[in-house]
């Protein structure tokens, strides 16, 4: 038999050799949850991550660009919120001073700032609501684009490296890519959560930021799991209006829309394993269903062989220990 698949599977150097994926800390962003409280507080649903105070979160920054990871995007949970999500945009709010901070004392990973307004605003929306509180309310776009650019020149300001508009509202890569270019940040790249679904698995994410809405839901402006062509229109409308990498959200369950994107617009592309799917994996693991460090890395794995340049996980800092070390 001339023919044996399995001479270059036989060692890890082999195996090593002729991986067609690979996978490098470089390309991982850990998110990390900051707050102006003093002390950390866990996060029930996420084991291992928590909220962190602003000292912390540098001390987190440190040791996750020590191990190599790429960037980190940072949410904040303010001190106080309001219908309109003003917090979202205070200079002296929660995340203009954790960049602040962070830059002056962390050289090396990029540092990226969600920009929304679902942790600011007290009814849990991403957006100014029109329409008291009842199930009849929507959110005003049009309206959520001004408090979003305002939100986004603040981190611009305060030194972030990448500003990433989540807030699945039309044009809003345009309208932050003109108030960022009007106040001489031209050179400051945007990551748009371009196809954001309407997905079961946020559930951990809006306990960390106390985001869940009190009223209806995100439908009305986030994606239905079952489009992708219209992921696709969604991704072309923000590379038109000047997304700088375009991002799938969730990502285990929509690898087919990471590699439709990622074909059909060849486009630096992220993919963020959200809060419930770390969650999935921290159950299982806990209940020995599963091997964590093999599921880990296989997920991640899979993730870029669909054509993700750039995974945004919880498991970042876990991910990267594991590369550095041999198999």
């Amino acid at each position: 038999m001339n023919v044996r698949l399995r001479r270059l599977r036989r060692t890890p150097a082999l195996r090593r050799l002729v991986a067609e994926t690979r996978l490098d800390a470089a390309s991982l962003i850990a998110p990390i949850f900051v707050t102006l409280k003093k002390k950390r507080e866990p996060i029930r649903s996420m084991p291992g991550v928590y909220r962190l105070p602003i000292t912390e979160a540098v001390k987190e920054a440190k040791e996750l660009a020590a191990l190599g990871v790429g960037g980190i995007l940072l949410f904040g949970i303010p001190a106080s919120k309001n219908p309109e999500g003003t917090g979202a945009y205070a200079a002296n709010g929660v995340i203009p001073q954790a960049v602040k901070a962070i830059k002056k004392a962390v050289p090396g990973p990029v540092v990226i700032t969600d920009v929304c307004l679902c942790e600011y605003t007290s009814h849990g929306h991403c957006g100014v609501v029109k329409g008291g509180t009842s199930e009849d309310a929507s959110v005003d776009n049009d309206a959520t684009l001004e408090i979003l650019k305002q939100a986004a020149l603040s981190h611009a300001q305060a030194g972030a490296d990448i500003v990433a508009p989540s807030a699945m509202m039309d044009g809003q890569v345009g309208a932050i890519r003109a108030a960022l270019d009007e106040n001489g940040f031209e050179q400051t790249p945007i990551m748009s959560y371009s196809a954001k679904y309407a997905s079961a698995l946020y559930g951990p994410f809006r306990e960390a930021v106390e985001s869940a809405p009190q009223f209806g839901d995100r439908r009305g402006y986030q994606m239905d799991p079952s489009n992708v062509e219209e992921a696709l229109r969604e991704v072309a409308e923000d590379i038109r209006e000047g997304a700088d990498i375009v991002m799938v959200k969730p990502a285990m369950a929509y690898l087919d829309v990471v590699r439709a994107v990622k074909e059909k617009f060849q486009w630096p592309t992220a993919c963020y394993q959200v809060s419930g799917e770390y969650a999935l994996i921290k159950a299982a693991a806990a209940r020995k269903w599963v091997d964590e460090k093999q599921l880990r890395m296989e997920l991640a794995v899979a993730m870029r062989r669909a054509g993700a340049d750039l995974i945004i996980t919880y498991g970042a800092r876990a991910l990267a220990q594991q590369l550095s070390k041999k198999e």
